[in-house]
């Protein structure tokens, strides 16, 4: 009777290995990008030429774009001539106070958080597919209290990861 039981446990494995693997195959496709013939992309560097210029913002955010792109595609990064570009630059840097609302109406508005935001302008050249092309700007932002000393650098990251997503999604994500 405990053979039984054995043999009833090992046809239900064998049940739900079809299943695992057709989630881990979707899993797969919903994170990565459809790149198509595509082999090689172009990144240079995106120039900073927000009016508030943080030294590092270039090398920071074009490393997570190039880095993005390598986790979530086939592509290699070449220099110079390849089957797509992304380039732009970094036209936005700002730090401004959020308002709050007030509880009595009577009183003016307060604010002790405030607003990050960084934009980039983009443009994607598909040297295989011109329909895929684009040029779009691209803006996000992180709230935050306090001084920005500390922080600007974890900002900034968490708003390059919100940033490389979206414009990943636009050149890639076809679904």
């Amino acid at each position: 009777m405990a053979n039984t039981s054995f043999i009833g446990k090992k046809s239900g494995l064998f049940f739900l290995l079809p299943i695992f693997f057709c989630f881990q195959a979707c899993s797969y496709k919903l994170n990565g990008g459809s790149v198509g013939a595509l082999k090689t992309i172009n990144i240079p560097i995106f120039e900073n030429v927000a009016p508030l210029v943080i030294n590092n913002l270039s090398q920071t955010f074009t490393t997570a774009l190039q880095d993005r792109i390598r986790t979530q595609t086939r592509l290699s990064t070449v220099r110079g001539d390849a089957d797509c570009t992304l380039e732009g630059r970094i036209t936005g840097y700002t730090i401004a106070p959020t308002v709050l609302p007030a509880a009595n109406s009577s009183i003016a508005p307060i604010s002790n958080t405030n607003r990050l935001t960084i934009t980039v302008n983009v443009k994607y050249t598909n040297n295989l597919d011109p329909k895929q092309n684009f040029e779009q700007s691209f803006s996000r932002y992180q709230d935050y209290q306090g001084d920005i000393g500390t922080r600007e650098q974890g900002l900034i990251a968490a708003i390059n990861t919100q940033l490389t997503e979206d414009i990943f999604n636009k050149a890639f994500a076809n679904w």
